[in-house]
This record gives structure tokens, sequence and C-alpha cells, in this order.
């Protein structure tokens, strides 16, 4: 079973009943560049992040510090109208969803698949603006 249906189906009973999934993608709180550093900073530090996006929602859920396909809970749930993208380099940082998450360029597509897929508007009817509390000034007349 490939990494992507292993995250979905782990990610299954978090979604609402009828929600169709757009895409599945993953990440982790902490860049890999940190192993340069220390393997102890990235091992006890390191949280893995399954992304779900549906036609309602964005869904963060947590994972585990072994496993990116293990689900512990939801960690957030973004409107689906916020853009996740656009993706770029070999760790792209992604701070739209909350906590700042660390994707790799494998994930990369399910990305802009997601954003594609995102709705030009918000649900529901365009917020009504209140008129203006004051009319708008009168000018002079030309020739004065």
């Amino acid at each position: 079973m490939a990494l992507r249906d292993t995250m979905l189906e782990k990610a299954r009973p978090h979604l609402q009943p009828g929600e169709q999934v757009q895409a599945v993608f993953g990440g982790q709180k902490i860049s890999q560049w940190w192993l340069l550093l220390s393997v102890l900073i990235l091992v006890f530090a390191n949280k893995y992040r399954v992304v779900v996006v549906t036609d309602r929602r964005i869904l963060v859920l947590a994972g585990t510090t072994w496993s990116q396909s293990k689900v512990t809970g939801v960690l957030a749930e973004v409107p689906r109208s916020v853009q996740v993208g656009p993706p770029s380099g070999l760790w792209w940082r992604c701070t739209s969803l909350g906590e700042p998450l660390h994707v790799h360029r494998r994930f990369h597509k399910d990305v802009v698949a997601a954003d594609v897929q995102r709705p030009a508007h918000p649900s529901g009817p365009p917020p009504a603006f209140p008129p203006p509390a004051f009319p708008p000034p009168a000018f002079p007349p030309p020739g004065r």
C-alpha cells in the first residue's frame, strides 16, 4: 500500500460523513536540515503531520515521532478557502496551516492539486458591508 493511501486510511475516522478527500500529504514539525546539527534535536523535537484536504475543510492531523502514516488526533481545522502553497525547494516551509510545517518535495504535487481545487470564494454569501456613516463631502462647484 502506498504512503498516501495509508495516511488517508488512518485519517478516515476524523472525516465527516460524505466528505470528499481532494488531497493528502505529509509534513513534519522540524526541517531535516537540523540533522546536520544534531540527531537528538531531530529525534526528540520532530513530529510528523498528515494534512487532509477535503471539499469542506483542511485538517492537520497529529502523527507520531517515528511514523508519518500513523494519526493520533486532530491538531487544527482550517477553512477550505485557505491557499496552502505554492511549494518550492527540497523542504518547503508551509505557514498557512497554523504551525510551521516542513513538506518534502515528493508531496509538492499534492499541495498544488489542493490549491487548484480550492473554491474561488468561501462558501456562503459574500459579506455585507454597512453603508458609510457620513455622506461624502460636497465639493464646491467649479469656478469659485
